[in-house]
């Protein structure tokens, strides 16, 4: 059964943010709040994981995941992001939006997209995942935590648990975190494409 962490949403603890960190790194599968809704986050590159997160989430290779970053610099170690992107970028983040764009070879090529070679990225604004990206020093691959045939990412840590405590390692708390996913805006090809409108207003695209 997972562990199950209950952590301050404003001041973590901080040997509660280590002893995730070390899940995380021993191969972990964690089910964490963010600034929008629950993912499941992990280590950047384990196949095994991506694996298992498809199967949870009930996907297949063409599914993008997203790569959680502490600020913009991490994310331009990962994607390739021009001048006119990167001020769209440093706008709206940290926030409740996810970006598509185009890998970099910093990234192993299963987390990418087969055939557009893509990513989602994304600076959370979320003071627990912030403690547990700095504890890790870099990323981590997530997925919204929605199952299949449902709409909505769950949202309650003890049903979490009952639901998927044998398919994942941790189960963080931290306050409410609400069923509303981030907004996917797509920048690959100059102009912002709106994927999945989400908690992210749309007004800084002008869509």
């Amino acid at each position: 059964m997972a562990q199950y962490f209950s952590l301050h949403p404003e001041q973590p603890q901080a040997r509660l943010v280590r002893q995730a960190a070390e899940i995380l790194r021993g191969g972990g599968l964690v089910a964490l709040p963010t600034d929008s809704a629950y993912a499941l986050a992990c280590q950047v590159g384990d196949a095994a994981l991506l694996d298992r997160i498809r199967r949870i989430r009930g996907v297949d290779e063409r599914h993008h995941f997203t790569l959680m970053c502490r600020d913009l610099s991490e994310i331009g170690t990962y994607a390739r992001v021009d001048n006119s992107q990167y001020r769209l970028l440093k706008a709206v983040t940290p926030g409740p939006y996810t970006f598509i764009l185009e890998g970099t070879k910093e990234l192993p090529r299963r987390v990418l997209h087969p055939k557009r070679k893509t990513i989602g990225l994304r600076v959370p604004e979320h003071a627990v995942v912030s403690a547990l990206l700095a504890e890790i020093d870099g990323p981590l691959l997530t997925s919204t935590l929605i199952l299949p045939g449902e709409e909505l990412p769950l949202t309650d840590p003890e049903e979490i648990r009952d639901r998927l405590g044998k398919q994942v390692e941790l189960v963080i708390e931290a306050g409410y975190c609400g069923p509303e996913a981030t907004t996917v805006i797509d920048l690959t090809s100059g102009a912002p494409e709106l994927v999945r409108a989400g908690r992210g207003p749309l007004e800084p695209f002008g869509l």
